[in-house]
């Protein structure tokens, strides 16, 4: 998103949707606002908004390249290094090696597009486990 303030209005107001934490990932070189959406078997479900803290990061040569839109897909896991290792034998390509932390406290880890399809897709445990 090119202007978060923005776009967290306009998900609260559209859709209904209420921030659960916010965060400056200066390693990341975003911005974000987590929005919950709505418990589901094995955990809640979230949208996750991004603005870019300058061009030269990843989001923000993306938003330049290909405009606003999604970003990536993420998929909740019960153990991120364990997922990691099953992928990585499994041949798929991975952006991170090791998890890393992510919003809400989580452990994170991308996996590389040209691996998923073109869709960047990232693992997601929770910190609750």
């Amino acid at each position: 998103m090119r202007n978060l303030e923005t776009a967290v209005e306009f998900y609260e107001a559209t859709f209904g949707l209420s921030v659960a934490g916010r965060e400056t990932n200066e390693t990341q070189g975003v911005t974000e606002a987590m929005l919950y959406v709505a418990d589901a078997p094995g955990g809640a479900s979230y949208v996750q908004l991004l603005e870019p803290l300058a061009a030269d990061t990843p989001v923000g040569r993306f938003l330049e390249t290909r405009g606003e839109g999604v970003h990536h897909i993420g998929y909740g896991v019960a153990d991120v290094a364990a997922a990691l290792e099953q992928l990585r034998s499994d041949g798929i390509r991975l952006v991170d090696e090791q998890p890393r932390h992510g919003s809400l406290g989580a452990s994170i880890a991308f996996l590389h597009p040209k691996s998923i399809g073109g869709v960047l897709t990232e693992l997601v445990q929770s910190a609750n486990g």
